[in-house]
């Protein structure tokens, strides 16, 4: 599954002057932005024989410490603040805005709203990523109903909710509605358990809202007769919103009704919209929102495939009357003829979208001859290494790219391979982040990127098949992701996949001290591999595994590390429940969930899927039949 919106790579921002600036606007600000706590008798005064009194010195080092504090929006930074002392650790949680919660189960709702009581921006994570690729049951948890009561209890002024892989009914959003008075943005990433009544409700109700955006989730439309007119649902006077964005509501809308929401919506920056809006409706929205900086284009088809010729609108000069567009998306039943409708605005491009579009390298190419700006694309492996180079050739300022596999079977032949990679990494030497899906690479290929791309803090490359080897000298992958993690020096993700042995886990453990997310599919050789991991990666945060040969030597010896990672997942591996009973009396702070794809029990000792956190509370009380929670 992927997001339909190109990210930045990085959560955190290291801001190493911060102090320095803080320590500069103190004495500006002291007097509008400090607690009043009474004026103090001048020394010159000669108001009586007694010493004037002081303010207390916890007073002083609050005051001063919130000053401080309203400088560090780093969520790194911050929590790094909160472990210096007792008076930081108040004032940090006196001062955040913005709460972060990376795991729905790593403490409880009322812990959180507890601690911080100023909030006014939620953002909660629920599954892990392995849960995107139909890894973990369905109904395995995540629910925000209980996060929906204790936000609307404890924050009544909140005006942004971000969720991720959460469970999300109806009836949560009914409260959101009715609880939060100034709610300004909700985004829904990859959630579920919703439908189009849970969003009617969140138009009517939230007649503040500026930001709705639901993407790659699913919003259950079973039933035609049942499906709410949500967009008809946001009042005649909305004039606020800045962004929607609904490509993966997979039912028809009532377009009348959107029209009339884009022409009174002179903000509205960000329009992303599902399959069923046709080329001819996406022409009309253009007339009415030349303002739109990121368009996602629905079907890119037209109703009516018989409507040709002159009765067709001018969907080219509607196109360039957007001048300032730089982020476009959809194209998700591209009709190739309308291709060239897009070539006005290609020149001030700065992402591109066509992940969702089956083109070809020709087609691609009469586009991307255009796009000298682009900084992130996202594309389909239709489009062969004829088109990875032709991007190359062009697009010099490129940083993010994502190549998404059409067929991902394993006994198919690829049509991007490592010429595609090399030419890529030649041509666009700025690269900061690829996503790379191929079924055939070479040492030499990804070597040729880790110097040539220096400045890569993303690598991952998935090659389609197990255990795969570098089709031209028949060696492991090792020196391939060696070179990566040796020569780029800012690597903080990787995902490393084919044939390898210990000596590339050793490379990892040894060079790659700034990787905080590791994933691993279908590779590795012994125990030993995972064990340089854990011990020569200080700043591991997330270690995700799947199909590999590791098993409980490999487990335990991470048992120095796990209190300082967020979660650790492994399926299909070798281990056992003994083992994994073992890690969970020796570190109870953590939580280990043993998973199976069914509620019978195994009667053997294998695990199949073990998901292992951290919890400030311990574990959740809503595990279903097939989780069990060791102890």
């Amino acid at each position: 599954m992927r997001e339909n919106h190109p990210s930045t790579n990085s959560e955190d921002d290291h801001r190493s002057s911060v102090l320095d600036l803080a320590r500069a606007e103190i004495t500006e600000s002291s007097t509008s932005k400090t607690r009043n706590y009474g004026a103090f008798p001048d020394p010159g005064s000669g108001s009586g024989p007694s010493e004037p009194q002081a303010p207390f010195p916890d007073q002083v080092l609050e005051n001063v410490l919130e000053n401080v504090l309203h400088f560090l929006s780093s969520r790194r930074d911050r929590n790094a603040a909160s472990l210096v002392c007792r008076s930081w650790y108040r004032a940090e949680a006196l001062t955040r805005s913005e709460l972060f919660i990376g795991n729905c189960y790593s403490l409880s709702p009322a812990r959180a709203t507890t601690r911080f009581t100023r909030v006014k921006s939620v953002t909660v994570k629920g599954k892990p990523r392995f849960a995107d690729f139909d890894l973990m049951p369905h109904d395995w948890g995540a629910h925000f109903t209980p996060w929906a009561a204790a936000l609307a209890q404890a924050y009544p002024w909140l005006e942004k909710l971000h969720l991720k892989r959460m469970t999300v009914t109806d009836d949560d959003l009914d409260l959101i509605a009715d609880s939060f008075s100034g709610f300004r943005e909700l985004v829904l990433v990859c959630c579920e358990g919703f439908s189009t009544h849970g969003l009617a409700s969140v138009a009517a109700k939230c007649r503040l809202l500026r930001v709705l955006e639901l993407v790659e989730s699913v919003v259950d439309s079973e039933d035609e007769e049942e499906i709410a007119d949500w967009i008809s649902c946001f009042p005649e006077n909305q004039t606020n919103m800045e962004s929607l964005v609904f490509d993966c509501v997979e039912c028809p809308i009532n377009f009348e009704a959107l029209e009339s929401l884009v022409a009174r919506s002179p903000r509205l920056k960000k329009l992303r919209l599902n399959r069923y809006v046709s080329m001819a409706q996406l022409h009309r929205l253009l007339l009415r929102a030349p303002q739109l900086t990121h368009l996602g284009t629905g079907s890119f088809s037209a109703a009516e495939p018989g409507v040709v010729g002159e009765l067709e609108p001018d969907y080219t000069a509607a196109f360039e009357a957007c001048r300032s567009l730089v982020c476009l998306s959809g194209f998700r039943e591209i009709w190739a003829d309308y291709l060239p409708a897009i070539y006005p605005v290609c020149a001030n491009l700065t992402s591109l979208n066509l992940s969702y579009a089956d083109v070809n390298a020709q087609q691609l190419k009469a586009v991307i001859r255009h796009c000298h700006k682009l900084q992130i694309f996202w594309v389909l492996d239709s489009i062969c290494d004829e088109g990875l180079q032709a991007v190359a050739a062009t697009c010099k300022d490129l940083r993010e790219l994502r190549v998404f596999p059409v067929d991902a079977r394993e006994d198919t032949e690829g049509p991007v391979s490592e010429v595609g990679l090399e030419a890529i990494s030649q041509g666009c030497r700025k690269l900061e982040s690829i996503l790379y899906f191929c079924q055939r690479m070479t040492n030499a290929a990804v070597v040729a990127m880790s110097k040539n791309c220096p400045d890569l803090v993303v690598f991952r490359l998935c090659i389609i098949g197990r255990y795969r080897p570098d089709p031209v000298t028949q060696e492991p992958m090792d020196e391939g992701f060696g070179a990566i993690v040796m020569n780029c020096k800012k690597l903080t993700r990787l995902a490393v996949s084919g044939l390898l042995t210990d000596r590339a886990f050793e490379y990892i453990g040894r060079y790659g001290k700034l990787v905080r997310t590791l994933s691993v599919a279908f590779a590795g050789d012994t125990d030993m591999g995972l064990k340089y991991v854990l011990e020569g990666c200080p700043n591991l945060q997330k270690l995700e595994i799947r199909d590999s040969p590791f098993g409980d030597g490999a487990l335990r010896s991470g048992l120095h590390h796990y209190y300082n990672m967020r979660f650790l997942w492994m399926s299909s591996c070798k281990l056992t429940r003994q083992a994994c009973q073992e890690i969970a009396q020796a570190l109870p702070n953590l939580v280990l969930e043993v998973i199976s794809n069914s509620v019978v029990e195994n009667a053997g000792d294998d695990i199949e899927i073990l998901y292992m956190y951290r919890s400030l509370d311990g574990p959740r009380d809503d595990a279903p039949g097939f989780v069990n929670i060791l102890h």
